[in-house]
């Protein structure tokens, strides 16, 4: 995929955003990477830096208007410090303003992150048309809401893509040796449970973004192509952080713990590196 779009990139320091500057550059696009302070890690990576802050709107929206971009993609995410409402904070007010300043920019297109675990209970992997979970208890509720309004803002655009991604493993992630996950198996705290996750390599989520330049209007599930049990990967998982196997829970899986389908990501042609954790957790790490 070779091209010359203009690219306005929020969220282009963080772990998906870095790998998504790289292959844009390398693809042929000009990108302009949002940030709130400078990075010579994207300038190295070709990319332009905007800074400013997503929850300043007049900032926000000067920044996308000398950029010109074609294409707003919205790789925005707070999870340094493991804080649900933050994150919720950056999916609602953070996507509005993101949104707002790109349309009155006359931006026509918008890629965004969402997550692909927040469909109602089910017993298959669940597809995209499966309504969002928005009576869920309230823990999950304040998650489920929030992508629910990202995904609404974002629909605003006159062209879209939403990339409900599954749960992120590989370098830099919370999945990797040396990361929050692998402490809690080695400590013996990550139980194997019931509950079906759908995983997707980082390099494979980047990939997928570069490609929604090109997807018709849509939600798209980004994830590999087993949906498995905790009880399948989270032995394969200690494995290969040098934990030590885990111990089973008996509690039943949790409705909405059903993993996703992508059957639609496939038809659209992208192809996985990964096309299972089996082998991401061992080799892609």
């Amino acid at each position: 995929m070779v091209g010359d779009m203009r690219i306005f990139l929020a969220g282009a320091s963080g772990v998906i955003g870095r790998r998504v500057t790289e292959l844009l550059v390398a693809h042929g696009h000009q990108v302009v990477g949002l940030t709130r302070r400078p990075s010579p890690v994207l300038e190295e990576l070709g990319a332009r830096v905007a800074i400013a802050d997503v929850y300043d709107r007049p900032a926000l929206a000067d920044a996308i208007r000398r950029a010109e971009p074609d294409v707003v993609m919205h790789q925005l995410t707070d999870l340094s410090a493991g804080d649900r409402t933050a994150n919720a904070r950056i999916r609602e007010q953070g996507t509005r303003n993101l949104v707002g300043a790109a349309l009155d920019a006359g931006v026509q297109r918008i890629i965004a992150q969402s997550i692909s675990w927040v469909h109602e209970p089910g017993d298959e992997p669940a597809a995209e048309d499966v309504p969002l979970d928005l009576d869920s208890d309230a823990d999950r509720q304040n998650t489920v809401r929030a992508v629910a309004t990202l995904e609404t803002t974002v629909r605003q655009a006159p062209e879209w893509v939403v990339l409900r991604y599954g749960m992120f493993y590989g370098p830099d992630t919370w999945y990797t040796p040396g990361a929050l996950m692998a402490e809690l198996a080695r400590d013996g705290r990550l139980q194997a449970t019931a509950d079906v996750t759908s995983f997707v390599h980082v390099d494979d989520a980047a990939s997928a973004a570069v490609s929604a330049l090109h997807w018709p209007t849509g939600v798209v599930n980004v994830c590999d192509d087993e949906p498995a049990t905790g009880y399948e990967w989270t032995p394969v998982f200690c494995q290969a952080v040098g934990a030590p196997e885990p111990s089973r829970s008996d509690a039943p899986r949790a409705g909405w713990a059903r993993g996703a389908d992508n059957r639609r990501a496939r038809d659209l042609g992208w192809t996985p590196q990964w096309p299972s954790w089996r082998d991401g957790f061992v080799k892609g790490s």
